[in-house]
């Protein structure tokens, strides 16, 4: 491994649920793609009314995600930090406190803390297809490089901690840019015309490059809206219905600009950008 690479911490909860989705609820913070992925599967499946959901507050100390009121308020459980059911589920467990979380309200514990996890139960929860089976090996395919070269990528490149380790998540980084766009030229979404998995997991790092990775994370190669293929394409997986509602740019850039002290000691937010190409900031 070079020196000096941020390694992301491996999910602790890796459960499946023995109930139905009113039996569960989502923790989730709308500042962080990954929780952002979760939010837009429950809303496109028609999930909504069946699974509950509590938002935590973009800003997060070295006490973790909060529940700080308003609307960033727990009615399940009332915990004032997603850390207290981490502790309720493993008294022990020493690891960083992520979102999102399923949370099984009978049992009182964390079912998963993955969110490709809870995107696949989800699906199953709906009886969507978002992960067909004669689609299967090439959505791994998928998932497996834009995970590494873009969408974990960027949080290298960002939180690299010498420059070789930064040189390296950089070019990985755009190699997949234009390797996305190329192959979104002939086709409407990653696997042809129907809307998959690994399109709504791609969605929230796309939405999020312009405004933050580019600047922030120092991914200054170009801006994703330089990409026409790939700006259409995000403008198309935007306006399905529910998507927007689930894309807190206020959010995400008070997450990222205020809670990364090594990168921005002064926590200034930046204004723009002005045009990000599928809505306004």
């Amino acid at each position: 491994m070079t020196s000096g690479a941020f390694v992301r911490q491996e999910s602790r909860f890796r459960g499946f649920p023995d109930g139905p989705p009113e039996q569960h609820h989502l923790y989730i913070a709308l500042a962080c793609p990954w929780s952002q992925r979760t939010a837009i599967v429950r809303t496109v499946l028609g999930l909504d009314d069946r699974l509950g959901v509590s938002y935590a507050d973009p800003y997060r100390d070295e006490r973790g995600w909060a529940f700080s009121g308003g609307r960033f308020t727990d009615d399940v459980n009332g915990f004032a930090f997603l850390s207290e059911a981490y502790d309720r589920t493993d008294p022990g467990y020493d690891g960083r406190v992520s979102v999102p979380v399923l949370w099984d309200k009978e049992r009182g514990e964390i079912v998963s803390n993955e969110s490709a996890d809870i995107v696949r139960i989800l699906d199953a929860w709906a009886g969507g297809d978002l992960y067909p089976p004669e689609l299967r090996e090439e959505i791994d395919e998928l998932n497996g490089w834009v995970y590494a070269e873009l969408q974990n990528g960027v949080y290298r490149a960002g939180f690299a901690r010498s420059q070789e380790a930064y040189d390296e998540a950089y070019r990985g980084v755009f190699a997949a840019l234009p390797r996305l766009d190329d192959l979104l030229a002939g086709r409407r979404y990653l696997t042809g015309d129907a809307i998959t998995e690994a399109d709504w997991r791609l969605l929230p790092t796309l939405l999020r490059f312009d405004a933050v990775y580019h600047t922030h994370f120092r991914c200054n190669g170009a801006r994703m809206i330089e990409y026409p293929h790939l700006l259409r394409y995000t403008k198309d997986l935007f306006e399905q219905p529910g998507v927007a509602a689930t894309f807190a740019l206020d959010e995400i850039k008070r997450h990222y600009y205020t809670t990364h002290d090594e990168l921005n000691p002064k926590r200034i937010i930046p204004q723009g950008p002005i045009d990000l190409g599928f809505t306004s900031a």
